[in-house]
């Protein structure tokens, strides 16, 4: 049996809260790159819309003093994922790169998984995707189109690491650190989210995953162990105190 420690990649993400300003860039980007069904006002009404990354709001504070707080969630990809002994088929599963994988033409749609994520990350395509005729030519040829009755969700862009592991295999080399961008990543316009590989001790998101600042959603209260790493917001009266 292949295992994590047989590949020298552990594909993970780090997110610094404290840079994203909720300009959902990265929600758009996705939806481009994965050919994302666009979410219609009567998909909205009939509440079937879906997305593979969104950003969450909050507000904080009194008013007039309130600020509004931004955080990106997407697939945690967890290395103890509740959403994989849970599907009768094997339709996802975790590979020994770190990814939760999700394998279209072999998922039945039970939506088993979708209930098991505790991130509500995970969507079932209700309906057979529509684009207008003008968009048609904009859908990413690498990336299948989904047919309806299925589950979807964030894949950090397996195409590009295929297609980096392809480059890197015929060159006799290692993926270099920055050499893969998801598109959330690389269309983020303050650099709030970061993608490379935990298993390489210099890579960048290693190096970030170290911050005292670090932390993952729930895994203290559930043990997901997701390869998503949050850095926490700094407070401007931390800043005060340290500074």
């Amino acid at each position: 049996m292949v295992t994590q420690q047989d590949s020298p990649y552990n594909w993970g993400m780090v997110v610094d809260v404290d840079r994203c300003t909720g300009c959902q860039a990265c929600v758009i980007a996705c939806q481009a790159e994965n050919n994302v069904p666009l979410n219609t006002e009567n998909l909205y009404k009939e509440q079937r819309t879906y997305s593979w990354i969104r950003v969450e709001r909050y507000w904080e504070g009194e008013f007039p003093d309130v600020k509004a707080r931004f955080i990106p969630i997407m697939c945690q990809h967890c290395g103890n994922a509740p959403c994989e002994p849970v599907c009768p088929v094997f339709a996802t599963y975790h590979n020994n790169e770190g990814l939760n994988v999700q394998v279209y033409n072999r998922c039945v749609g039970t939506r088993y998984c979708a209930i098991g994520c505790p991130y509500n990350v995970r969507f079932f395509n209700y309906w057979e995707p529509v684009w207008p005729e003008a968009l048609r030519n904009q859908l990413n040829p690498d990336v299948t189109i989904r047919s309806r009755g299925i589950m979807e969700k964030c894949s950090f862009c397996i195409q590009r690491i295929r297609r980096a592991e392809r480059v890197a295999r015929r060159d006799d080399r290692l993926v270099a650190d920055g050499e893969i961008q998801t598109a959330c990543t690389q269309a983020c316009p303050t650099n709030a989210l970061t993608f490379g590989n935990l298993k390489d001790p210099d890579s960048k998101v290693s190096r970030m995953s170290k911050d005292r600042r670090a932390y993952k959603l729930l895994d203290e209260k559930i043990g997901t162990d997701p390869n998503v790493i949050y850095l926490a917001r700094v407070e401007e009266k931390a800043e005060a105190v340290h500074g």
